[in-house]
C-alpha cells in the first residue's frame, strides 16, 4: 500500500527530526483512542531479571501486544509506543509494553544492561508467559520500533526456540504469533559506520550518545557499583558505550563482533513465524545498501513480508490527508496503522498456528 507523506515531508532527515522534535507536543490530538486502563506490574525477564511493564486487557481480547521502543527513553516519554497502545487497545487487544533493560522503572529495580537481544529476546517470552498467566489471551504479537524493532525480531527467534531453552514458562511457541516492526536496526556495524560518517548523522550519533551517558548516570545513581564511573566518563559515543560498559559483561572481544552477534539481519533468513517490517529507504539512521539486501531476504523467506516505502524517514511516517484517505486511516498513523492492519488479516486457527500466506498486505 502507498504511503503519501505531506509535501514538506519527504525528506527522510526532515521527517525524522519532525517526528522527534514537533509530532510528540500534540500526538494525543491525532487520535480519538483514550489511553487504556494500564496496571503496572514487574515481570520477571531472562536470567531473573526484574522487567518493569504496564498491562491493560479490554472485554473478549482476540490476542495480545507485547512492546517496548528504542535504543533511549522510558515508558513515561515514549509517546510513539503509548499511541500503539492506545490503538491496539481499541481495536481489541490486550497491550504489553515495557521498559527494557537499563531504562526507565526497569533499570531502577536492576542493573543488568543492555545486550541489543542477546536477552531481550527471551524477555519478550517471558513476559509473554507471565501476561498469559495473568489472563492476556494469545496470539501474543511481539512489537518495537528502531532497536525496539531489533529486540523484537529477537524475539520472534526466541519465540521460535522456546522448547529448547524455556519449557518451564508454560506457554507454547505456537501461541506465540510473530512479530511486527517499524524501521529496525538491522546491521550496526555498518550502520553505524553510515551515521558517523554522514554529513548530520554525527549530530545524531552525537544525541543519542548523550542520552546513553545520561542514562549510565542514572544507573550508577541507583546502582553504584554496578558501572565503573570512569568507564561512564570515557563513554563518549554509542561505541564507546558498548566498548566500555557492555561488550566486557557479554564475553565479547570488539564491538565488531559483539554488533555481528546481535544484528538481526542474520536471523531473517531463519524466521519461520510471520514477521512485517515496515521500512523507509530515505531512513537517515541506517546504512541505505541494506535496502537491497532486505528486500531479497524477504522475497526468499516466506515468513517475511517486507512493506518498504520511498519516504518516511526514521520511525516517522506522518501522512498527508491524501494519504489517509488512500489508505482508509482514521489518523497520520500510517505505520501502525498497516501492522494493526495486517495482524486483524491472520485467522487463529484452532491449533493458534499462523497461516503465513493469509494476511499479506494487498
Amino acid at each position: 500500500m502507498m504511503y503519501t507523506p505531506p509535501l514538506l515531508l519527504r525528506n527522510g532527515l526532515t521527517m525524522t527530526l519532525y517526528i522527534a522534535l514537533w509530532a510528540n507536543r500534540n500526538w494525543k490530538a491525532t487520535i480519538a483512542a483514550p489511553e487504556p486502563p494500564y496496571q503496572e506490574h514487574v515481570f520477571t525477564g531472562a536470567e531473573d531479571t526484574p522487567i518493569f511493564g504496564i498491562m491493560a486487557i479490554p472485554e473478549n481480547a482476540k490476542g495480545t501486544i507485547v512492546g517496548t521502543y528504542g535504543i533511549t527513553g522510558t515508558l513515561d516519554n515514549q509517546w510513539y509506543l503509548r499511541l500503539l497502545g492506545r490503538k491496539a487497545y481499541a481495536d481489541g487487544y490486550a497491550v504489553v509494553l515495557f521498559d527494557w533493560r537499563a531504562h526507565g522503572k526497569t533499570a531502577e529495580l536492576s542493573p543488568a544492561l543492555t545486550s541489543d537481544g542477546i536477552f531481550e529476546g527471551k524477555d519478550f517470552v517471558h513476559i509473554a508467559a507471565q501476561a498469559k498467566a495473568m489472563g492476556c489471551p494469545a496470539p501474543f504479537w511481539f512489537t518495537g520500533y528502531s532497536l525496539g524493532g531489533q529486540l523484537a525480531l529477537w524475539a520472534v527467534n526466541a519465540a521460535e526456540t522456546v522448547a529448547d531453552w524455556g519449557p518451564e514458562l508454560n506457554i507454547q511457541e505456537s501461541e506465540m504469533a510473530g512479530g511486527a516492526v517499524i524501521c529496525p536496526s538491522l546491521e550496526s556495524n555498518r550502520s553505524l559506520s553510515y551515521l558517523v560518517n554522514a554529513p548530520l548523522g554525527k549530530y545524531l550519533e552525537g544525541a543519542i550518545a548523550k542520552s546513553l551517558k545520561q542514562l549510565l548516570w542514572q544507573i550508577h545513581a541507583t546502582h553504584p557499583e554496578a558501572i565503573d564511573p570512569a568507564a561512564i566518563e570515557r563513554a563518549n559515543s554509542i561505541w564507546g558505550f558498548d566498548n566500555e560498559i557492555v561488550i566486557g559483561r557479554l564475553g565479547f572481544d570488539s564491538v565488531e563482533d559483539y554488533y555481528a552477534a546481535t544484528s538481526p539481519l542474520y536471523l531473517l533468513p531463519k524466521l519461520k513465524k510471520p514477521t512485517l517490517i515496515v521500512y523507509a529507504a530515505d531512513d537517515p539512521m541506517f546504512d541505505p545498501t541494506l535496502v537491497s539486501e532486505l528486500q531479497h531476504l524477504s522475497t526468499e523467506n516466506p515468513a517475511l513480508e517486507l512493506v518498504l516505502t520511498d519516504h518516511g524517514g526514521h520511525v516517522g511516517y506522518w501522512n498527508s490527508e491524501a494519504g489517509q484517505r488512500d489508505s482508509g486511516d482514521r489518523d497520520q498513523w500510517w505505520a501502525w496503522n498497516r501492522i494493526l492492519e495486517w495482524w486483524q488479516k491472520f485467522p487463529v486457527l484452532d491449533s493458534q498456528v499462523i497461516d503465513v500466506r493469509a494476511a499479506k498486505i494487498s
